[in-house]
C-alpha cells in the first residue's frame, strides 16, 4: 500500500512538472518569427516617440519581464529587445506610467488594447485606425490569460506631469 502511494505521488508530481513546463514552453515553440531588420528600419524613419522597457520594474519578476526599446509611429509600434515568453500577451497604450499589476488594473479601463504580441525577440504591431498614440504616454505589455503585468515603457511625459 505504501509503495502504491509513493508511486502515485511521484507520478502526479512529474505530471504537474510536465504540465507546467508545457505551459511555459508552448508559447516559445509556437511563436512567430520576429520582424526582419528592414521592417524596423521603416518604423525608425516614421518614429514619433521612443521609450525603454526595463527588466527591473517593481511588477516584473523572473518569469514576467521585458527589456529593450519601443518605437511608436502613428501607424505602428515596434519593439527591439526581448520579452519573457508567455501566452496571450497584449499591447496596451495607457494614459499613465504603471509598473505593477495593481497599478495597471486601476487604469485598464482608461487604456486601450492595440493588439497581440506574438513574438518574444522584438515585435511590430499595427495601430488600429482611430487610435492616436498622442492620447497616451505609456506602452504596457500584459498577459491577458493570467492577468499578469509583464513590462511597461513611458514614451512621453504624462499630462499630469506637464501641469
Amino acid at each position: 500500500m505504501r509503495r502504491w502511494f509513493i508511486l502515485t505521488a511521484s507520478h502526479l508530481a512529474m505530471l504537474g512538472i510536465g504540465f507546467a513546463a508545457g505551459i511555459y514552453t508552448l508559447p516559445i515553440l509556437t511563436a512567430a518569427k520576429p520582424p526582419n531588420p528592414a521592417a524596423y528600419q521603416a518604423i525608425e524613419t516614421e518614429t514619433l516617440y521612443t521609450g525603454r522597457l526595463a527588466r527591473d520594474l517593481k511588477g516584473s519578476d523572473l518569469l514576467h519581464w521585458g527589456e529593450g526599446e519601443v518605437r511608436l509611429s502613428r501607424s505602428r509600434i515596434g519593439h527591439i529587445g526581448h520579452l519573457a515568453p508567455g501566452p496571450d500577451y497584449k499591447l496596451y497604450l495607457a494614459p499613465n506610467f504603471v509598473d505593477t499589476k495593481e497599478a495597471f488594473l486601476l487604469i485598464k479601463d482608461r487604456s486601450i488594447r492595440v493588439g497581440d504580441v506574438k513574438t518574444f525577440n522584438g515585435f511590430i504591431v499595427d495601430v488600429p485606425v482611430g487610435i492616436d498614440v498622442r492620447d497616451y504616454n505609456t506602452v504596457v505589455i500584459w498577459c491577458e490569460a493570467f492577468d499578469q503585468f509583464i513590462s511597461a515603457a513611458a514614451y512621453r511625459p504624462s499630462r499630469q506631469a506637464l501641469k
